[in-house]
């Protein structure tokens, strides 16, 4: 097994990744080809086999986590250990932040125990001072405003069933949350047309927009579910209370815009259907969308592990 060590970059900080709309679009690009490669060549293997050329052999990543996790936290681990590294996995509310230690501080410590962070927290400005004050790369695993690591799993699907993404379109129909927040930076990024259909009083943040209009990005807003799903290439939606949020009056104005197989036959007739799960089955989507034949879902979960891959490699410097 060969030992591979990141080259240092001299007068550079870490590369983190911390949301799409700060990260060059063709170094997106080289991450979803990455991942689509990444998982043509691990086709058939044992999931437990390191990739023969281990390029994080050596490397620990630390998966600090202030909110539940499934598919962010195994992936990640997976990911890791598939690249030849080892992982370390830290609850919030297991540490010392618990009891007043400030994110800077915490940062300073873990940047001389690991190579690389994952975070998942509530609030973006924790991920924020974490990575100015962290000596290691750090990775953005959802906050309240975004969720990159699974836009890129997604766009990766996309590709995989459908080519490129370019040009295409895809509809968001429900709450305007932080993982439309990444679809609308996805579309700017990747040149593909995004219809978000959102109750007025839940919909995606305005700074958001603006970013979008500024640079060019075609991002539709309407209050009409069926306008945005349209001939539409990929319909998309995700839970309708967040974890930590209730639900109140949420449900009400968000039942017009379920998923289900009405709105689905406005689509294209081969449109395909994401949710980045868990999925709340009969409230954002019936059981016949997400388990039916245009349904995407599974896949986007197990690309979760591809993706998660080519952020690594990116950050330490393998690609």
């Amino acid at each position: 097994m060969t030992l591979h060590r990141t080259a240092a970059r001299p007068g550079a900080g870490p590369r983190h990744f911390l949301d799409l709309a700060m990260t060059e679009a063709a170094i997106l690009r080289a991450l979803v080809d990455d991942a689509l490669t990444d998982k043509k060549l691990r086709a058939g293997r044992p999931r437990g086999r390191i990739d023969e050329d281990a390029p994080l052999y050596g490397q620990v990543l630390a998966l600090l986590f202030e909110k539940p996790s499934t598919r962010t936290r195994v992936s990640f681990d997976i990911a890791m250990r598939q690249l030849g590294g080892e992982t370390l996995v830290l609850q919030g509310t297991e540490l010392q932040l618990k009891r007043g230690e400030s994110w800077a501080d915490t940062a300073r410590v873990l940047s001389r125990y690991v190579d690389v962070v994952m975070m998942r927290t509530a609030a973006p400005e924790n991920l924020e001072v974490f990575a100015a004050h962290a000596g290691v790369p750090v990775i953005n695993g959802l906050t309240n405003d975004s969720h990159p690591c699974q836009i890129i799993a997604d766009l990766m699907t996309f590709e995989e069933a459908r080519g490129p993404i370019r040009g295409r379109t895809i509809a968001w129909c429900g709450d305007g949350n932080n993982v439309s927040h990444s679809w609308i930076h996805a579309a700017a990024k990747f040149g593909f047309v995004l219809r978000m259909a959102c109750p007025s009083d839940l919909r995606p943040s305005r700074r958001w927009l603006d970013w979008a209009d500024d640079q060019g990005a075609d991002v539709l807003l309407t209050d009409d579910p069926r306008a945005a799903v349209e001939g539409a290439d990929c319909v998309v939606t995700d839970c309708w209370v967040s974890m930590g949020d209730t639900a109140g009056e949420r449900h009400r104005l968000l039942q017009p815009f379920q998923v289900n197989e009405a709105l689905m036959a406005h689509a294209a007739k081969d449109a395909l259907f994401m949710h980045c799960l868990p999925a709340h089955r009969g409230e954002e989507v019936t059981d016949a969308v997400i388990d039916g034949p245009q349904s995407v879902v599974f896949d986007e979960a197990e690309n979760r592990v591809h993706a998660q891959k080519a952020i690594l490699k990116w950050c330490l410097e393998a690609i």
